[in-house]
């Protein structure tokens, strides 16, 4: 029998808030025969033995809450470079994002260049991902949530009302939802727009309050979702909206549709893409700015889904995902090897 692969996630251990794509990640790798899978602290990053680290959102690396944190945290991620270096460790990372989603200082992006270079293998979570010339890459699709939420009821969806649920950063364009919202007033009195989540700042949150503040037919809940609330948001809907300046990857089109709801989202090749994937139905495209006339188009195609249908998330399970990314670290594991 093979000796494990030992794999150090740069996520720590899972809490109750904890992404559920981490959780399931990290769930789908304990079930591989040759893995061993470490959650991330810094003591095990500096300390312990690993074959492979596999880093996700390394800006997370070398952030903290104020600035002694950042500095702090800033020095043991240079450690943790010389380290890396020095035992030939492959690294894995996960593309999530294209670019950064707030501002990075100059130490942030010279200390995160530092670790891209160090990078041996890139997994992309879809086939449009881009990669620096000559870079190993392989896809390996972001899995379903159906799994997750199997265990909490659905209530059933209500005509006209449509929904944005989840974490409210600037990027996500909410408040430019709630204006195009607003603009349907005089056509569709009886919809209803419920935007559930926590803000990333109070400003951001004083902003849809002041987006909100003279339509009736907006439902503002800004706070932290569990996912009893979450599910209760999203399954009311019979539309979830995700307005994005940029989408590249997006974990909350998979959640809707793992709950049955269509969603409308800008259009680019990867919802192109999904849409093909999944079901036209299903995924919702605009062009351009979110406007009135698009949102009370797309509530209305919502509503010729029959009841009872499903979108097809058969290239999204689990397992497979699971594999996938344990044929990555083999394959990290044989560059570091050929190239050492």
């Amino acid at each position: 029998m093979s000796v494990p692969i030992c794999v150090l996630q740069s996520f720590p251990e899972p809490r109750p808030t904890t992404n559920p794509y981490v959780v399931m990640l990290r769930r789908s790798l304990t079930e591989q025969p040759d893995l061993q899978v470490l959650t991330f602290t810094w003591r095990r990053a500096l300390r312990s033995r690993y074959d492979v680290f596999h880093v996700h959102w390394p800006e997370i690396l070398v952030s903290g809450r104020d600035r002694t944190r950042t500095v702090a945290r800033q020095a043991a991620f240079a450690l943790l470079l010389l380290r890396l270096r020095a035992r030939s460790t492959p690294v894995v990372a996960t593309v999530h994002n294209l670019r950064p989603q707030e501002g990075r200082s100059r130490t942030q992006r010279f200390l995160l260049g530092l670790l891209a270079r160090r990078t041996t293998v890139r997994v992309h979570l879809n086939e449009h991902t881009p990669a620096p010339p000559g870079a190993a890459t392989v896809t390996v699709l972001h899995g379903h949530y159906r799994d997750w939420f199997a265990a909490r009821p659905t209530p059933p969806a209500e005509p006209d009302r449509a929904c944005y649920a989840g974490f409210i950063r600037p990027y996500k364009n909410v408040a430019a939802l709630i204006r195009a919202f607003g603009a349907t007033a005089g056509q569709a009195p009886q919809a209803r727009l419920a935007v559930a989540g926590q803000p990333m700042t109070e400003e951001l949150a004083d902003e849809l309050r002041a987006a909100a503040a003279d339509d009736v037919r907006v439902e503002l809940a800004l706070d932290f979702l569990s996912d009893e609330e979450l599910v209760a948001t999203v399954g009311r809907a019979s539309l979830v909206v995700l307005p994005y300046r940029e989408m590249h990857n997006s974990g909350a089109a998979l959640m809707a549709l793992s709950l049955d709801r269509p969603v409308l989202v800008p259009d680019n090749q990867v919802n192109e893409q999904l849409a093909t994937e999944v079901g036209a139905d299903w995924v919702l495209r605009y062009r351009g700015e979110l406007s009135g006339p698009v949102l009370l188009q797309a509530l209305s195609d919502a509503q010729r889904i029959p009841a009872g249908a499903r979108p097809d998330l058969s290239r999204r399970e689990w397992s497979r995902a699971g594999q996938d990314h344990a044929a990555a670290y083999r394959r990290a594991l044989g560059r570091t090897t050929s190239s050492g």
